[in-house]
């Protein structure tokens, strides 16, 4: 076969001058670190999957729990754009129990493996009788179980699989734009899947909505609270690291956390090794570090007051009262979707649902701007909710 009519079977390249010959057989360098054991499709028995939560869902995210059940027995696809905070991993419990307990194969998956760890220690607390499996590059001793919590670079092991697959942070790196990751989402499916964002692309929706798919919306957080507005301060770069220094002190002060997200892991690095020798009760965690669950960790048990950050702690970490700042807010890499992801961060707890999010920048972005207006908007839709239900 010539390498030139080859269409990859993994990955679904087709560009002839991504493919090379070996041995007379044409293979793809598109996915050729893609290897390992893949996953045999045996039909699961059908499994008891009562799971428990030590709180009460709202009246929104029950309405919601309802229709993404009802869609997926329709055989419907399904795009859950909800604002950050809103409870999204809660709404898909019921589907997700549904399928189990007829047996059906079900995974749930995202982009990163911080929050595929995260999740599977939520799904483990909250679905306790069910056999889990937790999948990420050097975690894969075990491949299959009830339930396949995994990041979306290991869907390449599951040909045409997945009775239900839910993809939380669709939007996100490294996925998203992804054309690999993408087809490997798609091959792994075999009935039908779960879409879930707080920040969609327009495109995206509009692409998900020509063919025939669901989109569900979600303008509250769990506990009606409102987003919280960004506060822009704009100085020069090096005024900017002494209003970072004076903020920490100010949160110190109401023992109030705090993430300082930097847009890069050099800035991190500069950043934190500036203001240390002022602030001294944090530390700096990013993708490099080899040692970053246990600060993330030592910061949830309130050993730092700071952490200085790149986007890596963007999604699924949730921190009782937590405060944002982000330095920088300017550059190029922080497009209005990251900045409003960013911003969720804040609030996303009951007991505190309130909180700062302050970006330092030297000038006022589209991004900026935007993430503003976006927020503004859905903090809008939620005032019209609630003049709605009374």
């Amino acid at each position: 076969m010539s390498a030139f009519l080859f269409v990859c079977p993994i990955c679904g390249n087709h560009d002839p001058k991504l493919f090379g010959m070996r041995n007379g057989k044409p293979y793809c360098r598109c996915c050729l670190s893609f290897n390992g054991q893949k996953v045999s499709n045996i039909k699961n028995n059908p499994t008891d999957a009562y799971y428990h939560l030590d709180y009460e869902l709202s009246d929104d995210q029950l309405r919601l729990s309802r229709l993404l059940l009802t869609n997926f027995k329709n055989h419907q696809n399904s795009l859950v754009h909800a604002v950050c905070g809103s409870g999204k991993t809660e709404i898909v419990l019921q589907v997700m129990a549904y399928a189990i307990s007829h047996g059906l194969k079900v995974g749930f998956t995202v982009p990163r493996r911080d929050v595929a760890i995260e999740l599977y220690s939520r799904f483990r607390s909250i679905f306790k009788t069910l056999d889990i499996a937790l999948i990420y590059g050097g975690h894969t001793a075990k491949l299959d179980g009830n339930l396949i919590c995994c990041t979306t670079h290991q869907l390449f092991r599951f040909d045409h699989f997945f009775d239900l697959l839910i993809i939380d942070e669709v939007d996100a790196f490294p996925f998203n734009g992804n054309k690999i990751l993408n087809s490997f989402f798609k091959k792994s499916i075999k009935g039908n899947c779960i879409l879930m964002s707080a920040t969609p692309s327009k495109q995206l929706l509009n692409d998900f909505n020509k063919n025939g798919g669901k989109i569900i919306e979600l303008y509250s957080r769990f506990h009606r609270y409102p987003l919280p507005v960004p506060e822009l301060i704009i100085k020069p770069k090096i005024i900017l690291i002494y209003e970072c220094i004076r903020l920490i002190k100010e949160f110190e002060k109401q023992n109030q956390q705090v993430f300082i997200f930097t847009p890069t892991i050099q800035i991190c690095e500069e950043l934190y090794n500036q203001i240390k020798f002022f602030c001294t009760k944090g530390n700096c965690v990013h993708s490099k570090n080899k040692n970053r669950s246990q600060i993330i960790d030592d910061f949830r048990n309130k050993k730092y007051h700071f952490l200085v950050t790149t986007a890596i702690l963007e999604r699924g970490v949730t921190v009782m009262n937590l405060q944002v700042i982000i330095f920088l807010a300017d550059h190029s890499i922080f497009s209005s979707y990251s900045l409003v992801q960013i911003s969720g961060r804040v609030g996303r707890k009951k007991e505190a649902p309130e909180g700062r999010v302050i970006y330092l920048a030297s000038e006022e972005t589209k991004s900026i701007s935007q993430s503003i207006r976006d927020i503004q908007a859905a903090n809008k839709n939620l005032q019209n909710l609630f003049k709605t239900d009374t």
